[in-house]
């Protein structure tokens, strides 16, 4: 997760050197590092940055490096077990075994997430082989999107591709998936059929056309989404933080003045103080003016 904090850092290092960095070779070590480096803190999509990240180290055969890093932490105990910091690019070679790595995020309030992807087999990829390989294999599911402007027409659609698949049964199962997918498009109503076989994947078609339940079938409507901002906490605020701003543009300067004015009832020292003109660098950091100062940044910002 790697948010370069004196408390959680260690935590986690620590977590992982007693898991993966024991009984291991010293010519071996658990690598470690965080794609933070490269685009920040990501809250919601760290894991799925983190993710991203290995299965394009994988695919590459690369280890990246974590960016910006002189020394490892000195809050850690790096000799409690072989694990090692990456801080500049190495190669990620072939050995005889699968590619592994394990990739954490975690969230508010302890909420976490430890995933470990490991890459599949190469074989299935090659020459062209997506489709059939993984068809003849008879392992992998091969997922059907559907979609209607009404809850009639997606039926319909359904009975059509139905109609189809029963006159066409040498059709690639994958093929039909993947021209579905992207070459049609996606209305309110709308369908997924998931199977592993063309009978399977017909079954569904005949039980969604007729409006029935059916194993492998999900269905449900979309509706267009509303727009939310997320306010971050403690950690971003910084002295003379948005003083630009309020200088340059007034929709920024209103937005703050507003709430700062409500704020600073409840306040020792006005909020303005604190944030621009304070001798005292230290006030901005405790809780008590942190959370408003950035509050009220980050509605100006949103304003402007």
């Amino acid at each position: 997760h790697g948010t370069g904090t004196t408390l959680g850092d260690p935590i986690e290092a620590q977590a992982l050197i007693n898991t993966y960095g024991q009984e291991r070779e010293n010519d071996r070590p658990l690598y470690l590092g965080s794609i933070k480096s490269n685009i920040g803190h990501t809250q919601a999509a760290a894991g799925v940055a983190g993710v991203i990240k290995m299965v394009q180290a994988m695919q590459h055969g690369v280890l990246p490096p974590t960016l910006h890093v002189d020394q490892p932490s000195p809050q850690i105990d790096w000799t409690a077990g072989a694990v090692e910091l990456l801080t500049k690019t190495r190669e990620w070679p072939e050995n005889g075994r699968p590619r592994r790595a394990a990739v954490s995020s975690f969230g508010i309030s302890g909420t976490n997430a430890h995933v470990i992807l490991e890459e599949g087999a190469q074989e299935a990829f090659r020459d062209g082989g997506t489709t059939a390989g993984a068809q003849a294999s008879g392992s992998a599911y091969a997922p059907w999107v559907l979609s209607g402007k009404e809850e009639a027409t997606l039926m319909a659609q359904a009975a059509k591709l139905a109609a189809y698949v029963a006159e066409h049964s040498e059709e690639p199962l994958f093929d039909i998936g993947l021209s579905l997918a992207t070459t049609r498009s996606a209305f309110e109503h709308r369908a997924v059929l998931v199977h592993r076989s063309l009978e399977e994947q017909l079954a569904g078609l005949q039980a969604l056309a007729s409006g029935e339940r059916a194993a492998g079938v999900i269905r449900g409507t979309v509706s267009p989404g509303k727009l939310a901002f997320l306010f971050t906490g403690q950690g971003s605020q910084r002295l003379g933080m948005g003083r630009d701003l309020h200088a340059a543009f007034p929709a920024f300067a209103t937005a703050f003045d507003t709430v700062a004015d409500s704020l600073d009832k409840h306040l020792t020292t006005p909020l303005r103080t604190v944030i621009w003109d304070s001798e005292d660098s230290t006030l901005l950091d405790r809780t008590e003016y942190t959370q408003p100062a950035l509050f009220a940044i980050e509605v100006a910002l949103f304003r402007l």
